[in-house]
Formats: C-alpha cells, sequence, structure tokens
C-alpha cells in the first residue's frame, strides 16, 4: 500500500517512537523511509533566532561575542540532530528497510510537504506534542499545518503516556 514514507523527526525523545512505527509500517509494506529532520529556530531544542543585535547598525564587540556563541550552540544542535537520523538510518538498515535521510533548513511544516511533495511520498508520518488551545495559536502546529498541507495521507502519531496523564488530571480538577 505504502511505498514511500516520509518521517519528520525532531531533537525530542518523541522521535523515537515516530521512527518505531515508521519502521513497523515499512516493514509491513516493503515500504521506502526518507528521514527528515528540519532545522528550525522554532524547535524547541533549537538555539534561539539569531541575537537581534546582529541586525544593529552600531556593530559591538559584544555583539560579534554573542554572535559566535550563537554559532557555535547553532552548530552542536545541527550535528546532534545529524547523528540523531544517521543512527536512525542505521537502524532501518539493520531491520532490512532501504532507508535514507535528509536534514534541511526551513519552516518545518512547508518543508515536511515540500519534500513530500518532490519525493513522491505515499505517507507522511509526524509526531503530535498535544499543543491546543492558546499554544498552538501561539507557537503553531506541525503536525496541523502537515495534516492540511500535505500532497499525501499524513500519519498523526501521539504519545499516548502524555496524554493519559494530561486527562488524569483535568479528571482530578
Amino acid at each position: 500500500m505504502f511505498k514511500k514514507i516520509l518521517v519528520a523527526l525532531d531533537s525530542s525523545s518523541m522521535s523515537e517512537l515516530v521512527f518505531a512505527k515508521a519502521l513497523f509500517l515499512a516493514k509491513q509494506n516493503q515500504a521506502r523511509l526518507m528521514l527528515l529532520h528540519v532545522l528550525s529556530a522554532e524547535e524547541e531544542d533549537s538555539p534561539m533566532p539569531l541575537p537581534p543585535e546582529v541586525g544593529n547598525p552600531y556593530w559591538t564587540t559584544v555583539s560579534e561575542v554573542t554572535l559566535e556563541s550563537w554559532l557555535k550552540q547553532w552548530e552542536t544542535y545541527e550535528s546532534e540532530c545529524l547523528k540523531k537520523l544517521q543512527k536512525f538510518t542505521v537502524k532501518a538498515h539493520q531491520a532490512n528497510v532501504n532507508a535514507e535521510f535528509r536534514q534541511l533548513p526551513g519552516s518545518p511544516g512547508r518543508t515536511i510537504c515540500h519534500l513530500a511533495w518532490s519525493w513522491q511520498a505515499d505517507l507522511i508520518i509526524v509526531g503530535n506534542r498535544g499543543r491546543s488551545g492558546l499554544g498552538e495559536l501561539l507557537l503553531g502546529s506541525v503536525s496541523n499545518y502537515v495534516l492540511h498541507h500535505a500532497p499525501c495521507s499524513v500519519l498523526t502519531v501521539k504519545n499516548y503516556v502524555q496524554d493519559k496523564t494530561k486527562s488524569l488530571d483535568t479528571q482530578k480538577t
């Protein structure tokens, strides 16, 4: 049924669960996997966006130090995410699943949908952190964007342990 599965991963622990679901489906369908991480300042674990001083016409030594520090943090983030993609690719190959990976900069939702279109994916698998209400409005929801703009089917993976905890908390009050 699915022959080309695009797996959107981030730097959170949720990516382990997303990858496990993708690997299971790939084995069942003898599908290829494309593992994707989008480099974005929107991601929770990424360094903050470029410091505001960078655009200041009165460039100072402090600004240069801030920029150097930010660049080092960004390089570390990029490198750690790349290693995670490589680790997942090796696991897929060990399970006899054809897999490749890409790490691209950009807006996560748009980048996921664009790669799904250009790679001609049959399915996108993406995690969902469970943001709702104001959190989703302010921070956006990558899974919501992908669900509404994807050129193919979308499977949204939720972390049920977190969901059960949330529902228990609301029952107590």
